[in-house]
């Protein structure tokens, strides 16, 4: 009988040995290799295209993580309604692009710990007197991205709103612009920095949400999830996430 205890304590030792070695190889492995990152790069400040290059809040946010981690970014750009998808189907390994955490989501993907703030808000012409208030969009027409948050939003809140549905959020607001929509619905940052730049268009106050963006990651890979959260917290300690939230909405994060 004591033969078999030592023997079974024996066995324990060396697997407990094989796995915290297999681990440390598993980081150490993972260390050098490219984060596959998605990305639908039509969403500014928080991700777009600037003479040819990515940048953007999110851009410059998972490229400070993974220099943090020691890993190369791989980017794939895809749309927006795709990212979940494209997660699930193992197709990258994170999706950052402005997206909320939804409890509908979290069924399928997993998120980091929130990195930034934000809500959905409803932006009209300057000149537009029919909507005052979010009440004000029900029998109006409004433009959306699809795969948002946008779309269940105003189904469930705004159901006699006439939902023009788009792919890229650029595209709502010109819909705004040249008339063929009253209102568009999306993100407060991208519609802030939207307003800033086209003068003639306002945002419509209150915002209809306050959401929170989050990070996606395929639910098989629970270290990475933590990974991420370990830099992002380092990223905050060290002051590079304020520097980053400085430079894209021109105030210090809270």
């Amino acid at each position: 009988m004591g033969n078999r205890r030592r023997f079974m304590h024996s066995m324990l030792a060396c697997a407990v040995a094989f796995s915290a070695a297999a681990s440390f190889a598993t980081a150490a492995h993972a260390a050098g290799e490219p984060l596959r990152v998605a990305i639908d790069a039509t969403f500014a400040p928080m991700e777009f295209v600037e003479n040819g290059k990515r940048t953007g809040f999110d851009v410059d946010l998972i490229e400070a993580l993974a220099r943090t981690m020691g890993r190369p970014v791989e980017w794939t750009d895809i749309d927006f309604k795709g990212l979940v998808p494209g997660l699930i189907s193992r197709r990258f390994d994170v999706a950052i692009s402005g997206i909320y955490i939804t409890e509908e989501r979290k069924k399928v993907v997993d998120f980091t710990v929130p990195y930034y703030h934000g809500g959905l808000v409803a932006m009209v012409k300057q000149g537009n007197t029919a909507i005052k208030t979010p009440a004000d969009l029900n029998g109006k027409k409004v433009s959306v991205q699809v795969g948002t948050k946008s779309v269940n939003y105003l189904k469930e809140n705004y159901p006699k709103v006439e939902r023009v549905e788009v792919e890229k959020n650029e595209q709502m607001f010109n819909l705004v612009e040249i008339g063929r929509a009253d209102a568009a619905v999306t993100g407060r940052p991208a519609a802030a920095y939207y307003v800033k730049a086209r003068p003639g268009l306002r945002l419509v106050e209150p915002a209809l949400t306050t959401e929170e963006y989050g990070i996606a990651v395929r639910r098989d890979q629970p270290e990475l999830t933590k990974a991420l959260n370990a830099a992002l917290e380092k990223i905050k300690a060290d002051g590079t996430y304020d520097q980053i939230v400085k430079k894209w909405f021109g105030a210090a994060a809270k």
